[in-house]
C-alpha cells in the first residue's frame, strides 16, 4: 500500500472502530506498516497523534449524545471507552471546555472535531536534498529514555536539557574527563545523534537514544549500546537553525519525499538526527535526517 493509501487507510480504519478498543498497533496492522512510522507520519500530516486523533473523535461523538440526552453520562461514558464517569468528565472538560451537564444547557461551547481527509500535493518530492547510501552495521552508545507519540514534542527537548546540564556543563573547560562516563561522552561523541527506535510491544510508546558511535569497551551504568544492521540509508540534508530546519525538512519528507518517491520504502522502525559541532542557532548550521530505507518490489 502506497504511503498516502495507508494514511487514508488507517483514517478509515478508525472512524469503523471508534467504539472498539482500538490503539495505534491495531491501526498499523491493519495496513500493514511499522507502527513507529505511522504514528510519526500520521502526526506530521495531520498535526495529531494517533492517539489523540480517537480520543478526540470520541470525545466529539459523545458530545452529541450528551446533546440528544437518550443516555445517562455512566453510559456514555463506558460507550466511548472510558473506565468511570469521572475520568470521562475529566477528558470532556479537558475538550469541550465544559462538562457533559453544562453542554446540555448550553452547546455553543462543542468543540467540533470531524474526520480528517487526507490530500497531498506533492511539491518538490524527489528533488529534496538527499542521497542513499549503504551502511555496514554500526552501533550506538548512549543515555535512553521511553516516550509517548503524543508528549515528545514537548519532553525530548526537555530530556536534552537534563542531559546538557548533568554531563555536558560539567565536562566544558575541563582538560580531560573525569570518571567512566564523562569518558565515554569525549570519547564517543555522545550527543551527535538524536535516535529514534520503535519500542516494540509499547503501544503508542517509542524509545529515544542521545547517543554517539560506540567503538567497543566498557558501558557504564544508565547507558546502553544499539546495534543498527547493514542497511540502506536515505540521508537528507538540514541547512539552518535548530529546530525550524529538521522540522521543515521531516515536514517535507513526509508530506512530499515518501508519497512521491517511486524507488524506496521505510526498512526499519527507526530513525537518526545528526548534528555537526558549532551553534546551533547560526543560519548555516548543518544536521541531517537519515531514514532507513530499502528498493521497492518492482
Amino acid at each position: 500500500m502506497e504511503w498516502t493509501e495507508s494514511i487514508r487507510g488507517a483514517i478509515g480504519y478508525i472512524e469503523n472502530h471508534l467504539l472498539d478498543h482500538i490503539g495505534a498497533e491495531d491501526v498499523a496492522n491493519e495496513v500493514h506498516m511499522s507502527s513507529f512510522y505511522l504514528q510519526k507520519g500520521f502526526k506530521f500530516m495531520t498535526g495529531y497523534s494517533i492517539g489523540e486523533y480517537i480520543r478526540y473523535r470520541r470525545l466529539y461523538l459523545a458530545a452529541l449524545d450528551v446533546i440528544v440526552d437518550k443516555e445517562k453520562t455512566i453510559e456514555i461514558a463506558y460507550k466511548y471507552g472510558y473506565d468511570t464517569p469521572e475520568s470521562f468528565t475529566k477528558a470532556f472538560n479537558r475538550f469541550h471546555g465544559c462538562s457533559p451537564m453544562q453542554l446540555k444547557k448550553d452547546i455553543s461551547g462543542m468543540n467540533v472535531f470531524l474526520p480528517l481527509k487526507i490530500k497531498i500535493t506533492i511539491q518538490g518530492g524527489n528533488e529534496m536534498d538527499y542521497v542513499v547510501e549503504k551502511m555496514q552495521g554500526f552501533k550506538v552508545i548512549g543515555f535512553e529514555r521511553e516516550f509517548s507519540f503524543d508528549n515528545s514534542y514537548e519532553e525530548i527537548p526537555e530530556f536534552w536539557d537534563e542531559f546538557c546540564e548533568k554531563h555536558m556543563t560539567p565536562l566544558s573547560g575541563k582538560e580531560k574527563p573525569e570518571g567512566e562516563i564523562q569518558q565515554v561522552i569525549s570519547d564517543c561523541c555522545i550527543g551527535e545523534y538524536g535516535i529514534c527506535i520503535d519500542n516494540i510491544g509499547e503501544e503508542g510508546k517509542f524509545r529515544y537514544l542521545i547517543a554517539g558511535t560506540y567503538h567497543g569497551g566498557n558501558v557504564p551504568n544508565g547507558m546502553i549500546v544499539f546495534e543498527f544492521p547493514d542497511m540502506e540509508w536515505a540521508k537528507f540534508t538540514c541547512s539552518g537553525p535548530m529546530p525550524g530546519a529538521l522540522q521543515s525538512v521531516n515536514t517535507k519528507i513526509f508530506n512530499e519525499w515518501l508519497p512521491g518517491n517511486p524507488d524506496y520504502e521505510i526498512a526499519m522502525g527507526a530513525n537518526i538526527e545528526w548534528y555537526a559541532q558549532g551553534d546551533i542557532r547560526a543560519v548555516d548550521y548543518e544536521s541531517e535526517i537519515w531514514i532507513p530505507v530499502s528498493k521497492k518490489r518492482k
